[in-house]
Order: C-alpha cells, then sequence, then structure tokens
C-alpha cells in the first residue's frame, strides 16, 4: 500500500496543507476531499473540460494531473472566480449572453475563458475558438459562450 503524500497549496487564495494519496486524481481531490463541486466530472479521460481548472493561471483538465502535483502551485476553482460576493466578469457575461443550457460544462468553459482573458484581454474569434478548443458543449451554445467571451473583451 502506498503512503501519502503531504503538500502545500493555495485554493482559492487560502493556503492548506493536505495528505493525498499518490494515485489521486486532482479532480477527485477537489471534488472529494476539499468539497468544491463546481468542478464537474465529465469524460475523466481529458476530452470534455468539464473538469477545467486554474494551476497556476493555466487552464488544465484536473482529471489528468495527479493532486500531489499540486504541492507548491495555486489552484483555482469555479468558486475562486467569485470575489467578495461578486461574480467575475466572464460569470456576468455567461450570464448576459444566456451561454449555457444544461449548465454541465460551463465552469470548465469559464475557467478556460479567464485564463485566455488574464492572458489577452482582447482576443479574436479564432484565439476564443482556441482557447475552447478543449472544451466540449453538448447543448451547442458555443455561439453564445463565444459572444459573452467577446463581450468581456470590450
Amino acid at each position: 500500500m502506498s503512503e501519502n503524500l503531504t503538500i502545500k497549496f493555495t485554493v482559492n487564495g487560502l493556503p492548506e496543507t493536505r495528505e493525498v494519496p499518490p494515485h489521486q486524481t486532482l479532480l477527485k481531490f477537489i471534488r472529494e476531499e476539499l468539497k468544491l463541486t463546481g468542478t464537474k466530472e465529465g469524460c475523466e479521460v481529458g476530452e470534455c473540460g468539464a473538469c477545467m481548472v486554474l494551476l497556476d493561471d493555466i487552464p488544465v483538465n484536473s482529471c489528468l494531473v495527479l493532486a500531489a502535483e499540486l504541492d507548491g502551485k495555486e489552484l483555482v476553482t469555479i468558486e475562486g472566480l467569485v470575489k467578495n460576493g461578486e461574480l467575475d466578469r466572464v460569470q456576468e457575461a455567461f450570464i448576459d449572453h444566456a451561454a449555457f443550457q444544461c449548465g454541465y460544462c460551463t465552469p470548465g468553459m469559464i475557467i478556460s475563458a479567464r485564463a485566455l482573458l488574464n492572458r489577452n484581454p482582447n482576443p479574436t474569434d479564432e484565439e476564443i475558438s482556441t482557447a475552447l478548443s478543449g472544451n466540449l458543449c453538448r447543448c451547442g451554445a458555443y455561439q453564445e459562450i463565444r459572444q459573452a467571451i467577446k463581450a468581456c473583451s470590450k
């Protein structure tokens, strides 16, 4: 049996120290240990983007990352975008542009959009499409999602 590993990290601005099994995915750790359920479990093979989080400001599929890799890093989940009770402007834009239907992909889409806008506050349509290429929306709300992101870049 493997021994747990001690990791120190920041989650949504708060320092944490935790014990994790060496085989546990970041997705399972976020949902089951941190009890942050905004990050969704979809395909578990890195195809859908529902589990997207920011790791040191880089969007990653948390189903493909081991929790132990969190050591020394900064993790931001969808819950961490809310500041002082106020939604992030990307979250507001998704509401304003009805950029969701069932909502399952929404947290991952918003995380990918936030990462893009952090790097490039005025992305082109092509850059938006590229940034969202790792996220799938079964309902097909892509046009509204792109409009919401464009609205944030104005």
